[in-house]
């Protein structure tokens, strides 16, 4: 049942993208509003019950319904599976603005690059050669591919139903928008500390899964090279991992100093090879591909295992 929900799930939103803002991050913004002010009176553990409520309540309700349909019909609870992966994971959340890039730098206009470059990351990018655009979209990539698609898959196969797709990005969003909210007139990132160290727990496995992807389907000595010696320099320890090995595979420099709004940004360098362009960006989109198609190939023989086990 996992493989065939994965396979239609990603197929319908290639077909169908879905509008991400106002089907999934809308109401979880909502909701994350809600619960910070109802509880965030400046404590971790105020942060706790709020995130309690939220994952823990998202994925009751996707259990509870799968249990529920499963009774009735079991395709009624494929369905449901479907639909959750539907909502949860896909490449079309962030390939619009990567192929638009893309395309922008193959065409020469870089003013065009950089303004749909800020837009997607949210940070001005006048100042940005198309080279370092070229990375950091393929750093932008890579991390959303992780995100929206290995990650989710990873614990959807884990955990009974969609409870483990819906357990993931709901711990990825309150992780993220709690972060960066850093709680209202109260000490910066206290009320979502519990979020940032339990999305960082659930996040581990499937880190390292997309890692080992893409190092199988790519340059396998440069990524693990580069995952071993240099993502523990990546400022967020956990992407790293992901940065590293998918810019060793992909034979490109990725990281590296920045000069952002006037500002040098310190980055690490990771990666091996040659500077980031525009075929490195067609290279990344390959990357990610194969390696999807390596973790559903693997799934595929494990059910063909089941069958003739059974």
């Amino acid at each position: 049942m996992s493989l065939f929900s994965l396979v239609v799930a990603l197929l319908l939103e290639q077909v169908r993208p879905l509008p991400y803002r106002q089907f999934v991050r809308g109401p979880l913004a909502g909701l994350a509003d809600f619960l910070e002010t109802g509880f965030n009176a400046g404590s971790a553990k105020q942060g706790a019950l709020a995130w309690l409520f939220a994952v823990g309540g998202l994925t009751l309700v996707a259990c509870a319904v799968f249990a529920a349909l499963y009774r009735v019909n079991p395709l009624f609870a494929w369905l449901w599976n479907v639909a959750m992966l539907y909502l949860t994971m896909g490449f079309r959340q962030f390939s619009h603005y990567y192929t638009d890039i893309q395309l922008a730098l193959r065409m020469g206009d870089l003013p065009h690059a950089r303004m749909l470059l800020a837009e997607w990351r949210g940070r001005p990018a006048d100042d940005l050669s198309s080279s370092e655009i070229a990375r950091l979209a393929i750093e932008e990539a890579l991390a959303a591919s992780h995100r929206h698609v290995f990650g989710v898959l990873v614990w959807f196969v884990l955990l009974p139903g969609p409870c483990g797709a819906v357990l993931y990005r709901a711990a990825s969003f309150f992780s993220d928008t709690w972060r960066r909210d850093g709680g209202r007139g109260v000490e910066p990132g206290e009320f979502g500390t519990f979020a940032q160290r339990a999305f960082a727990i659930i996040d581990w496995l499937p880190l390292r899964v997309t890692a080992t992807g893409f190092a199988i389907v790519g340059d396998f000595e440069d990524a693990v090279y580069c995952w071993r010696t240099q993502a523990e320099k990546w400022p967020d320890g956990g992407l790293g991992i992901v940065l590293a090995s998918g810019a060793g595979a992909l034979g490109v420099r990725l990281g590296m100093p920045l000069l952002e709004s006037g500002e040098v940004a310190d980055r690490a360098a990771i990666g091996v090879g040659d500077e980031a362009d525009a075929d490195f960006m067609q290279s990344a989109v390959g990357l990610v591909w194969r390696a999807l198609v390596l973790w559903l190939l693997l799934l595929f023989l494990l059910w063909l295992a089941g069958l003739a086990g059974g």
